[in-house]
């Protein structure tokens, strides 16, 4: 079916901005054929089901018709339970958002009837309420349907499987003859027929296809998670299964934005693609991302459609999408030419209904998985780090130091205590010249330097700086990485330089922080240069940086709250010294 921008079907401009805001960038096939019939005027049946974006093809239009200045209920969607009544109501208030004097209210049953009372009697416009609280609050005299210009029947099969038949009845014989009638079912049995042949007139019928459309090779599993606790699972997620390519789906541009920084300053190489990412700029990422110039792409879905890249490790719906063909698009970007793939979805609150939906539409083959604990997550990288070294040994990729080993083993240190020096050298990003461990093949070997399983400390992907003129870290792929003489290693304090103010840090030796994580911590979550970074020195469960003064404020507002080796950011402006 055909797919449409938003901005072709003729809303207004208060409707494009509420569906800018939530994201929405291109409409699904049944918004795309219902949205303009239903504007026309007409009756229509729509037969699709929940998780096809049906809810947005009628509130959209529903909204539309809502006159702010009538104080009286305009519209009234009836659904089978309070559940689908509630999120029917969350996506009604987003669409009417910048539609001023535009009032809903949701009625069912085990809610207080008080404040329904209340929102009636202000002159809500939008009821969407359970058949048999709307026939209650209409016996009571609560709810008045003489100036009702729409009637939407959301689920109709699933209200008459439920008993609803002759509320449903009495509820359309009760409203006005001029009223515009719409029915959504995802069958239309003969009992539907029968109501649509004697309530509306010259429907439209629209009907969508369910099809499935499951991608055998794709291993689809959905977590589960709070929304303040999505960034925690993602990055768990990511170093429990050493993924190194992938894409991070976002429903929103400001979120793709969000999400990129966060990932940028905890030492992930991500790039980001959005509607408001310009031509040239998109080409530059894309062409880098299919040269494995960085490891996750965060994106919208417009801005991923026709992507050509066949050998992703996996794909992560950080949002729901908004229905089951833009997720059936999404995951089957991996597990392609034969290779299976992964697919990670998060749900949050109320969302795991619009999920259940979506998966008896789509027939989708997903599994609830449980989310790893931070000792899996240390056990992982553990084990990804002795891989890196035993690859290493085997392919005897490193040049000789015998000559240092003698003397070491001359003083009377144990070749053990020799190696374990030498891991927590790498682990803390102290290696010396000989740098990190060698990377995974095909991972980016762009970055300056590498943390404790190998992953690169932060570099500005060169779109962020074309965009905000800030100057980058380097991202060149000839870039060497940290050494003790590299010019993110910052000696130590013996003294506030001129223009700068020292900041106190609640991490220290203890968490293994080195100077190379506070400097790409700092420019990763400001896309500050590097040089607003002066003297750093390192206590056991603190540290003091100097920072450039005039960017002290927005240095202390990006960090709080960010996490660095595990170690929630408290950062303050240190005490002066006695």
């Amino acid at each position: 079916m055909e797919k449409r921008p938003f901005a072709e079907l003729g809303l207004s401009p208060d409707i494009l901005k509420a569906v800018d805001k939530m994201g929405f960038e291109e409409a699904s096939p049944i918004q795309t054929a219902v949205i303009p019939t239903i504007m026309a005027g007409r009756d229509v049946v729509g037969q699709s089901s929940t998780g096809s974006g049906k809810t947005v093809a009628f509130a959209i239009p529903a909204i539309e018709a809502v006159d702010p200045k009538i104080r009286a209920v305009q519209v009234l969607i009836l659904c089978p339970t309070r559940e689908l009544a509630v999120q029917v109501a969350e996506e009604t208030g987003k669409i009417a958002h910048f539609k001023k004097g535009v009032m809903g209210v949701p009625v069912y049953g085990g809610q207080s009837y008080e404040r329904q009372f209340r929102a009636l009697a202000a002159g809500a416009q939008v009821v969407i309420g359970t058949p048999g609280r709307v026939m209650d609050h209409m016996e009571r005299g609560t709810l008045k349907l003489d100036r009702l210009k729409l009637v939407i029947l959301d689920e109709t099969d699933r209200m008459l499987d439920m008993g609803f038949r002759d509320d449903i009845e009495q509820i359309l014989k009760a409203v006005p003859e001029t009223r515009q009638l719409l029915f959504f079912s995802a069958t239309i049995p003969r009992a539907i027929q029968d109501l649509i042949g004697r309530y509306t007139k010259d429907p439209a019928w629209i009907r969508i296809e369910s099809v499935a459309q499951n991608a055998p090779q794709v291993e689809q599993t959905y977590f589960e998670v709070d929304r303040r606790s999505k960034i925690e699972a993602l990055t768990r997620l990511i170093d429990v299964h050493d993924f190194r390519y992938g894409i991070i789906f976002c429903s929103t541009k400001i979120m793709v934005d969000d999400l990129d920084e966060h990932l940028h300053s905890r030492g992930y190489a991500v790039d980001r693609l959005h509607g408001d990412i310009s031509q040239a700029q998109r080409d530059r990422v894309m062409d880098k991302f299919r040269r494995r110039g960085f490891e996750f792409l965060v994106a919208t879905d417009v801005a991923a459609r026709g992507l050509d890249v066949d050998d992703l490790e996996v794909v992560i719906n950080f949002d729901l999408p908004n229905d089951a063909e833009d997720y059936t698009h999404r995951i089957g970007r991996t597990g392609r030419a034969g290779r299976t793939g992964r697919a990670f979805t998060f749900v949050s609150g109320q969302e795991i209904y619009k999920l259940q939906s979506m998966v008896r539409w789509a027939k989708l083959n997903i599994k609830r998985g449980k989310l790893p604990s931070l000792d899996e997550v240390e056990e992982a990288r553990t084990n990804v780090f002795f891989e890196k070294i035993r690859a290493t040994l085997d392919a005897r990729e490193f040049k000789p130091h015998d000559r240092m080993i003698d003397r070491l083993l001359d003083q009377g240190y144990p070749s053990t205590d020799i190696c374990s020096a030498l891991i927590h050298l790498l682990q803390s990003g102290g290696g010396g010249s000989a740098g990190g461990p060698p990377a995974k093949a095909g991972a980016p070997k762009s970055a300056p330097g590498w943390n404790k399983v190998g992953r690169a400390v932060p570099s500005a992907p060169e779109s962020h700086t074309a965009a905000k003129g800030l100057a980058a870290l380097p991202v060149s792929d000839d870039e060497p990485r940290i050494t003790k003489k590299s010019k993110y290693e910052r000696p130590a304090r013996t003294g506030r330089e001129a223009g700068m103010t020292t900041l106190f840090l609640n991490v220290g030796r203890k968490q293994l922080v080195t100077p190379a994580d506070i400097v790409g911590k700092i420019a990763g979550v400001t896309r500050l240069p590097a040089g607003v970074v002066g003297a750093i020195d390192i206590h056991q469960r603190h540290l003091l940086v100097d920072v450039a003064a005039e960017h002290a404020p927005l240095i202390m507002e990006k960090l709080a709250g960010i996490r660095i080796k595990g170690e929630a950011l408290t950062p303050k402006l240190a005490q002066p010294e006695s």
